[in-house]
């Protein structure tokens, strides 16, 4: 996936994403509670809005993207105190070893070419006992795809992998992770939300 193509969708991310109100309000009210006093990293924040409605919960947010103008977008408006916008590649993280309770990277795996590099990173990083959640788009065994997927395709935006639920969990577990709790939520693409630990 180019830089360019969500550099250029930057402005427009969150206001595309009203339609999936249901899913971030779900993701919202999760993760607020597995953050509650931790340190947290979140890869692929697109405009932060995640990072933006854990914050309270949680002790401090690192939030990043490798699109700029994804960083660029997040920094505007209400910032909370306790939250930091970065540029950083999820697959080649600048961060110590061990240094966040919590890792949340949301409907990103499927866009990385080799998101095994990613998790690898996840786990570097991740303090001894630390909690990955990583919330993903699902599909049809079929391969078919819905009108959204389509639109999606003709801007630009590429799925790397097309996990099935079933897959997406066997490709967490092949990497060395214990799914905790996983849920179906639906949307315009249904979610996979996942809680999973090293």
């Amino acid at each position: 996936m180019k830089k360019t193509v969500w550099d250029f969708f930057a402005p427009i991310y969150e206001a595309s994403m009203k339609s999936q109100k249901n899913i971030y309000d779900y993701l919202y009210q999760n993760i607020s509670r597995a953050a509650e006093g931790k340190t947290v990293l979140e890869l692929a924040t697109g405009p932060g809005m995640i990072a933006k409605h854990i914050a309270a919960a949680a002790k401090n947010v690192v939030a990043t993207d490798f699109a700029p103008n994804m960083i660029e977008t997040a920094k505007k408006g209400d910032v909370p105190q306790n939250v930091t916008f970065e540029v950083a590649d999820a697959t080649s993280l600048p961060y110590a070893d061990k240094s966040f309770d919590l890792v949340v990277i949301a409907n990103a795996l499927h866009i990385i070419p080799e998101p095994q590099k990613a998790l690898a990173q996840i786990k570097r990083v991740l303090k001894d006992g630390g909690l990955l959640i990583a919330p993903n788009f699902i599909f049809r065994k079929s391969g078919a795809k819905n009108l959204w997927q389509k639109i999606l395709a003709l801007v630009g935006i590429k799925f790397e992998h097309e996990w099935t639920a079933e897959e997406y969990l066997d490709f967490l577990r092949q990497n060395g992770l214990r799914v905790a709790k996983s849920q179906v939520v639906k949307g315009r693409i249904d979610l996979l939300y996942v809680e999973c630990a090293f």
